[in-house]
């Protein structure tokens, strides 16, 4: 047991010094904004209803996409779980901030950063659930391309069919979840329907896949970069995708 959780930080060790720091950084705090951003909804009518995560969501899956090709579906979900962990101690230090007594009225501010432990279960949830599902599918769908495996049509293909579906995924376990489950029973009433959510979560998608196409141009040049210069040989070589 013990040698098995010290291969485990070790691995993690060399995963993190692998990935460059800008994007381990910027997929984190992706991560942590999004959970915030999802307490609020943003648009609600009677079939269609989006929250702000939306906003950043598509950060995050560009990172993992970009970490999936270029480490592999198994790093890259290892890296979610790393930003899950990271935004859990993130809420829980801002819900013990938000619960400290004090002379002034704070109560918006600590409304704000304490949360809503029924957002973050539903959110923490659907990102691992659809990290997974990206990674893999992504990684799955390059596997299709034997002949030009780094071209640019492999790129695009395993990017948007796994950005597409995996937002889904996201954006509809989310919904489910925190407005159909919990929101009605914590919330005095306020819910989503299932069209609702199901609207929400095809609007989400395609609006994730429309950021994929217009930023994900980054994201090639940026793994064109990485193999020039032999980004991540080292933990390629001890973990073959």
């Amino acid at each position: 047991m013990f040698r098995k959780i010290k291969s485990l930080a070790a691995d993690a060790k060399l995963l993190l010094r692998s990935v460059p720091s800008i994007v381990v950084v910027l997929f984190t705090i992706s991560v942590i904004v999004m959970n915030i951003l999802a307490n609020k909804t943003i648009y609600r009518s009677g079939w269609l209803a989006v929250d702000g995560g939306i906003i950043l969501s598509w950060l995050s899956f560009l990172c993992m996409d970009v970490v999936t090709k270029a480490f592999g579906p198994k790093a890259a979900t290892k890296l979610s779980i790393f930003a899950l962990f990271i935004n859990l101690f993130v809420c829980v230090t801002f819900f013990l901030v938000s619960i400290i007594p004090t002379r002034e009225d704070f109560s918006a501010f600590n409304t704000v950063i304490g949360g809503t432990w029924f957002i973050l279960l539903s959110s923490s949830v659907a990102f691992i659930s659809s990290a997974i599902i990206n990674n893999f599918l992504n990684w799955g769908i390059g596997r299709l391309f034997r002949r030009h495996p780094d071209g640019k049509a492999a790129y695009i293909a395993r990017c948007y069919v796994s950005t597409f579906v995996a937002q889904f995924f996201d954006n509809f376990i989310f919904a489910g979840l925190a407005f159909m489950v919990f929101a009605p029973v914590y919330w005095s009433g306020f819910r989503w329907t299932f069209i609702q959510c199901v609207a929400c979560s095809l609007l989400g998608a395609f609006l994730e896949l429309v950021m994929e196409v217009v930023f994900s141009p980054i994201g090639y040049v940026v793994l064109k970069k990485w193999k020039a210069e032999g980004v991540g040989e080292e933990y390629r070589r001890r973990h073959p995708a």
